[in-house]
Order: C-alpha cells, then sequence, then structure tokens
C-alpha cells in the first residue's frame, strides 16, 4: 500500500520527484492535493498583467534585456515616479537614462551577490536635483509571473 506524505513532503514531491524511492513515477494532481484553495475560496485574484495595464507596475523587460538581465522586469510607480521620472527643473537627466542606471545597478548587484533567496536590497545614486545625488536603496524581489516563470519587481525598500 503506497504511504501518504506529509503537507511538507507533500510539497517536497511536487517540487523534486514525484515518487517514493522504490516506487514508479506517477503524475501528481496538484489541484486535488497541493493547492491550499479551490477556485470557489478565492475571492479576487489581481494578475502582473492586470497590475501593468493599470499602471501600477511599469513593464521595463527590453531596457532589461539590454542591461543583461534574461527574466521580465517591471519597476513599481513609485520607483518611476522618484527616480525615473525626470523632477522639474532637473538638468542633464533623461528617463531613459536614469532607468538604465537603476537596471544596470541591479545587474551589478545580482552578479555580486552571495546571498540565496528572492530579495536582494541594492543601491545607486539618483540626481533629484541640481546638486549632489542621494544615495538610494531599492528592492528586487524575483518572484512568479502570471503562468509561473520567473520575473523580476523593483520597488521601494517599504513596498510589497
Amino acid at each position: 500500500m503506497p504511504r501518504t506524505p506529509s503537507s511538507t513532503e507533500n510539497l517536497s514531491l511536487a517540487t523534486t520527484n514525484n515518487h517514493w524511492p522504490g516506487e514508479s513515477p506517477r503524475p501528481l494532481f496538484f489541484e486535488e492535493r497541493l493547492t491550499m484553495f479551490d477556485e470557489s475560496d478565492l475571492i479576487h485574484v489581481y494578475t502582473r498583467a492586470q497590475a501593468i495595464e493599470d499602471g501600477l507596475l511599469v513593464d521595463v523587460t527590453e531596457t532589461a534585456k539590454e542591461a543583461g538581465i534574461r527574466y521580465p522586469v517591471t519597476v513599481t510607480q513609485a520607483v518611476w515616479a522618484e527616480y525615473v521620472a525626470v523632477p522639474d527643473g532637473v538638468r542633464c537627466q533623461t528617463e531613459s537614462g536614469r532607468l538604465w542606471d537603476i537596471l544596470w545597478m541591479l545587474t551589478v548587484a545580482i552578479r555580486r551577490s552571495r546571498e540565496k533567496g528572492d530579495t536582494l536590497h541594492y543601491e545607486l545614486h539618483v540626481r533629484n536635483n541640481d546638486r549632489e545625488p542621494d544615495l538610494v536603496t531599492l528592492k528586487a524581489v524575483c518572484g512568479p509571473a502570471d503562468d509561473g516563470t520567473p520575473c523580476i519587481t523593483v520597488m521601494l525598500p517599504n513596498e510589497d
């Protein structure tokens, strides 16, 4: 008789092999065994695509690819407003240049990071006036896109 795994073992089976040692592989029925909720339990789902369409996230994937990032990348509206959009009266700055700085420094931070996990804090200098640039911290989170593939969201440290 097949052994019934515990909930933590169940997750492990879903992410690695789907069988116990000595057993033949068998299909997993994620909807029946591993989901936390049924569709009827979900009250509301807000997708990444909807957040982009609504302007809460700004898709910057094409520029990110140029900076060497393989995954799709978005920045939050707050990051765009604070650090990509050029403030009135600030000279010698462009949105494309400021976005490049954010994404290039993310690339550098990813390459230098020795930490494991889905969240990375990194710093860069941003000039929001005609004086010295300020050192700012941004947070990059790697998580699943709507289709389950990896994607990165760059946000302010207090955003989630």
